[in-house]
């Protein structure tokens, strides 16, 4: 199977917001009027960011839902995406596991496929994702890190913690029963992008961010760019674990459930803050896109980041976040 026939027969489908799409030299497309494009770009390569043995189905699914993860914590609506695809060889069965579950995703977030590239080599997937974000005058429609300000609650969607766990138990580092693994090992192989929460976000929330690299590492981004602290609550982020809640008595230490949630990665939940007088809001917001959320801090003027322990004690993880350089 050649390149052209591969792309035909797994990637190429009609295009309904782009005038030109799949199988023309560059995609065209034009946002609505008054609207902005958001764009992301995230890469996937095989041994780094997935097992080379994972199943294609949920690799097509994971690759377009980390970029959709980056359109939801900047409220934008997902549109249209570009893949390029390296492959060690063109495997017609993985293509159309890998094709079903990419698609799926797409078409239950209304973002249609527009181009894109193929090479032989080594397995790595580069997608790039765009979405819309209304444009109003006084500032551009989207959460950004930057918008934080002391006083503001700081939330965190769904649940942190289980991907690393699943992780940790993949690699032998852990022991997990048959059951607990299958539970974690959904929420490394299978994140659910915030989108419907992102976009109800939209007017409530003052920054947010992605969970990708580790809570710690990601909510310092947002310290950063906002100039302010953070009082972050222990307990309140170990209770989102929900392979914890699940499974009962698996063996780790309160200190190794601490560093799961604090610094595990590739959660693909959103973390925001939002003024104190949204909550009811904030709560709605929850129910209506069907997210479960938890407040779990606050922000302060002082700058640094003090994490909090039920009895007042002040915790110090490890580390902060997962970095692919530092990490090699």
């Amino acid at each position: 199977m050649g390149e052209f026939e591969l792309i035909a027969r797994h990637f190429k489908r009609p295009s309904n917001r782009a005038s030109l799409g799949v199988g023309d030299d560059c995609a065209l497309i034009t946002p609505r009027a008054g609207y902005q494009w958001a764009i992301s770009t995230d890469l996937l390569v095989a041994g780094q960011h997935f097992f080379n043995d994972v199943d294609a189905l949920t690799l097509g699914h994971k690759a377009l839902a980390v970029n959709l993860s980056d359109l939801a914590a900047c409220a934008a609506e997902p549109v249209a995406f570009t893949l390029a695809l390296a492959l060690p060889q063109a495997d017609d069965a993985w293509l159309r596991l890998f094709a079903k579950g990419l698609f799926a995703l797409a078409d239950a977030h209304g973002c249609e496929l527009i181009g894109g590239d193929t090479s032989r080599g080594p397995l790595s997937i580069c997608i790039t994702v765009f979405g819309e974000l209304p444009l109003h005058q006084q500032s551009s429609g989207a959460l950004l890190r930057s918008g934080a300000r002391a006083g503001d609650d700081l939330y965190v969607s769904g649940n942190v913690g289980d991907a690393r766990l699943a992780l940790l138990a993949l690699q032998g580092r852990v022991q997990l029963s048959a059951d607990a693994l299958a539970w974690a090992r959904r929420r490394l192989e299978l994140p659910e992008p915030r989108v419907g929460l992102g976009l109800r976000l939209r007017g409530l929330a003052s920054a947010a961010i992605d969970l990708s690299d580790g809570l710690l590492g990601d909510l310092g981004h947002v310290l950063e760019s906002s100039g302010v602290g953070a009082v972050v609550l222990a307990d309140a982020l170990r209770q989102t674990i929900s392979t914890r809640q699940v499974f009962p008595g698996l063996g780790l230490s309160e200190q190794q459930w601490t560093e799961l949630a604090f610094t595990g990665g590739d959660d693909y939940e959103l973390l925001f803050t939002a003024a104190p007088q949204h909550r009811n809001a904030i709560e709605a917001a929850a129910r209506d896109s069907q997210t479960p959320i938890q407040r779990i801090g606050h922000i302060r003027a002082a700058p640094g980041l003090q994490l909090l322990e039920a009895d007042g004690k002040t915790l110090a993880p490890a580390r902060a976040s997962f970095d692919h350089f530092a990490s090699a």
